[in-house]
């Protein structure tokens, strides 16, 4: 493994990561470990994962470097063994058992290199009856309380996109299970297996809420909590065209300095009185329905009142403090988030664009040192 780091290589240069190509969690674990310095090579099946996006396009694999292998082909599973052998951490999501009639489980990897660090991502985790069962996202938080807290209490449940369980629950926790088990591998020379379920890692997310409820802080239902929408003074109101502006004044400090710049100070006791907080709501919605988006904006900006806009996806690179900051960057005609977090010593930096499908076969040959192989249907190049 090289050591020499150069600017945008990150803290993990010279760590190599194997992915097994899925969609969803796995490849954004493996995307944070490539925008991070790993040198990840994507192992993509003919015919592609599935996830109908054009690959140039697919910002979950930038920073990385693909080879296609069928597994399924009688050379397959030697080929797979071949990077595990030279890698120190695998990534794959299949369904239990799966990866093991494949030819590419633990014991098989871990035979050829004791000191791998081998992440497996799942819904429902490696074992539990749910283990065989398919699963998406809004399945896996439902389970765990996370998606019953969400939303208005005289309505159905929000859905959060598919980030609280497939990347919060489920990337995240993979990658902090991965860069522990890596460092005890470094430690003793012994490798392990990463079981992370979603369904682990969006109620752990939830430590805080059990707390609170164990202490009688939190009432269990939606809408009807300091953090769930159920105080006025956190919570999203409409402006005059339409728009939101979000709140989070749940200091009193704070609090106080947001009823001001609202312009009904004389409101501000009903927070100490929960029957009164209906009244509230109703005269905060009020005053933020004479003005615009924009127009509140500009009022709250140099305020600590705890108060933003609710911006788009396309609208949220172009706000001054994220632009100064440079939360987003464009890379290959790509707006996207920048890598984060950031470091002060080996910085990151989005290298290369989406990996195409077998595009790096000679490349990822020659500096692992392994046995070349046809590549099929892969282009010439891989173009960045």
């Amino acid at each position: 493994m090289t050591e020499a780091k150069t600017p945008g290589d990150g803290p993990l240069s010279g760590v190599r990561v194997v992915e097994l190509a899925a969609i969803g969690p796995g490849p954004f674990a493996a995307m944070l470990l490539a925008d991070l310095g790993a040198d990840v090579v994507r192992v993509d099946r003919p015919g592609g994962p599935g996830l109908a996006i054009d690959p140039a396009r697919d910002v979950t694999n930038r920073n990385k470097r693909s080879v296609i292998v069928d597994l399924k082909s009688p050379d397959g599973p030697a080929r797979v063994l071949d990077l595990a052998e030279r890698a120190d951490v695998l990534i794959e999501g299949y369904r239990p058992g799966v990866a093991e009639r494949l030819g590419v489980g633990p014991e098989s990897c871990h035979a050829r290199n004791p000191r791998l660090v081998y992440g497996r991502m799942t819904g429902w985790g490696q074992d539990g009856p749910l283990a065989q069962r398919a699963g998406h996202d809004i399945g896996y938080i439902a389970l765990t309380g996370t998606l019953g807290m969400i939303g208005a209490p005289d309505g159905p449940p929000a859905v959060p996109a598919n980030l609280l369980g497939d990347y919060a629950g489920g990337s995240l926790y993979l990658v902090v299970g991965i860069l522990a088990a890596l460092q005890h591998a470094r430690a003793t020379g012994t490798g392990q297996v990463v079981d992370a379920a979603i369904v682990d890692g969006a109620a752990h997310l939830s430590a805080m809420i059990h707390g609170m409820l164990g202490a009688g802080a939190w009432q269990d239902r939606r809408g009807s909590n300091l953090f769930d929408g159920g105080a006025p003074f956190y919570g999203t109101y409409e402006t005059a065209d339409g728009q939101y502006m979000a709140v989070g004044a749940l200091e009193p400090r704070f609090y106080a300095e947001f009823m001001e710049r609202l312009g009904i100070p004389g409101e501000a006791p009903a927070r100490e009185d929960m029957a009164r907080w209906g009244e509230l709501r109703e005269a905060i919605a009020a005053r933020f329905k004479a003005r615009t988006r924009d127009e509140w904006t500009a009022l709250f900006t140099d305020s600590d009142a705890c108060v933003a806009p609710v911006l788009s996806l396309r609208e949220a690179p172009h706000h001054p403090h994220l632009a100064a900051r440079g939360t987003f960057t464009d890379h290959g005609g790509i707006t996207q988030p920048a890598p984060a977090p950031r470091f002060s010593a080996t910085p990151t930096a989005v290298r290369t664009g989406p990996a195409r499908p077998g595009a790096d076969a000679e490349a990822v040959a020659r500096d692992w040192d392994l046995p070349r192989a046809p590549q099929p249907n892969s282009p010439a190049k891989n173009p960045q």
